[in-house]
């Protein structure tokens, strides 16, 4: 991803990629651009406008503290952040007045099926959502199905019926649940990432599906918040709100 960001900003009008940052890598260049291993060196030396962090959850306080600290806003895609974490960057970047930008999918496509769950979410009794990653990715269930499921059930206002089973022949089967929507995680190698959010009805099904078929769909999403954050003083959580969903 670190990657695919250097070269979405390489062909953008106006923008040019300052520095790699990687704790595991040793410091040199990767394409023509400088890495470094130490956020707090690299933040000092490339001088970025914006820092984009496509991470892990022990990697991106690292470097969310040594972005603020020299007032440099924040473009985060790293998932399964703890909600303390998330209260310390709201809590800092309103005290510094700098921007941040943190979303569990930046794929508008995905952000659109994340709204259009919303609005579902308030005709349905029952809700389930498959999502589907390559088999080599951390988190499970995924950032992006965990939001949408707490979205729905926000939206809805009181938790889904959850239908459980009289007999489980095998433990998990019905797969996670948070607010009476079941959740299931399907890794595969040959997917990158998918999510259906299927919802029940007499004698009704509605399914809303997006597939990102290629890490380039996250990329204009990702530009339209490394542009939207330099205007920003305070945290902003999901793309929707700089879509103008919410």
């Amino acid at each position: 991803m670190g990657r695919q960001v250097a070269a979405a900003v390489l062909a953008e009008p106006g923008m040019t990629p300052a520095a790699y940052i990687d704790g595991l890598a040793e410091r040199g260049a990767m394409d023509g651009i400088p890495v470094f291993r130490e956020a707090g060196v690299g933040l000092d030396e490339a001088k970025p406008h914006v820092v984009v962090d496509f991470t892990n959850a022990a990697w991106t306080p690292v470097i969310a503290k040594a972005a603020l600290e020299r007032g440099i806003p924040l473009v985060i895609g790293t998932t399964g952040l703890s909600a303390d974490f998330m209260a310390w960057l709201e809590a800092e970047t309103k005290a510094r007045g700098v921007g941040a930008v943190v979303a569990a999918n930046f794929a508008i496509s995905a952000v659109l099926m994340m709204h259009f769950a919303k609005l579902a979410a308030q005709f349905f009794d029952h809700a389930e959502i498959i999502e589907l990653h390559h088999d080599g990715k951390a988190d499970s269930p995924s950032g992006t199905a965990k939001a949408t499921a707490e979205g729905m059930v926000a939206a809805r206002g009181r938790p889904f019926v959850h239908p459980e089973p009289e007999v489980e022949t095998v433990a998990g089967a019905r797969g996670a649940e948070l607010g009476g929507v079941a959740i299931h995680a399907v890794r595969l190698p040959g997917l990158v990432a998918h999510q259906e959010v299927i919802f029940g009805g007499q004698g009704q099904l509605l399914t809303i599906r997006q597939d990102s078929t290629g890490r380039d769909s996250f990329m204009p999403g990702v530009l339209l918040a490394i542009r939207e954050v330099l205007g920003r003083r305070e945290l902003v959580v999901g793309l929707d709100r700089l879509l103008g969903l919410a």
